[in-house]
């Protein structure tokens, strides 16, 4: 069975996006295209609907045919929603509704042994917290404060939770990454 992997950028501020959803200040950080920083090589990547629309209208993959297929190719999307979205032509999207811990199932049996990327948001990740699912946070940690936006989490965990297993430099960004840890588990 493969990990399951809360892997963002966020800012000093433990924002993901800004209170316009925006990535912009991430993509002003320089270095911030370091192969290092890349996400692992996932089986499915799941997000939430305003992540997707963000992808979508960044890419332009309604305009431009191909664009998903370049930049995703290889690996299935999962859309946590409760609407009808759009998908490019070449897309291998699928969606789901509801619960996350209900669909953890579906989504370890649509990965196989391959790692299973949540990209976001912070709601959606603490979901896979919530059903005790999450194996791994992994936080490029920008020098960047935006005061408000979309949260890295949308609930309190203690230290006693996390285990901090690596921390890097890579450019101006801080690699964290932790081991998440749940009561009566070993």
């Amino acid at each position: 069975m493969g990990q399951i992997i809360y892997e963002t950028a966020t800012s000093l501020d433990g924002y993901l996006a800004d209170q316009h959803n925006s990535l912009a200040w991430l993509f002003a950080v320089p270095g911030g295209d370091d192969p290092r920083l890349a996400p692992p090589r996932a089986a499915i990547q799941v997000m939430g609907s305003t992540t997707y629309e963000w992808v979508l209208n960044e890419l332009g993959a309604l305009e431009k045919m191909d664009a998903w297929g370049n930049a995703m190719s290889d690996v299935v999307t999962v859309v946590f929603t409760s609407r009808q979205l759009p998908v490019p032509g070449d897309a291998e999207v699928r969606f789901m509704s509801g619960n996350v811990s209900a669909a953890i199932p579906q989504l370890r049996e649509l990965a196989g042994d391959g790692i299973i990327w949540v990209v976001g948001g912070g709601g959606l990740a603490s979901q896979f917290i919530a059903a005790q699912a999450l194996d791994e946070i992994a936080l490029s940690v920008a020098p960047v404060a935006l005061i408000d936006g979309a949260p890295l989490l949308d609930q309190r965990i203690e230290s006693d939770r996390l285990t901090l297993v690596e921390a890097q430099q890579i450019g101006q960004f801080a690699r964290l990454r932790y081991q998440v840890m749940y009561p009566g588990h070993d």
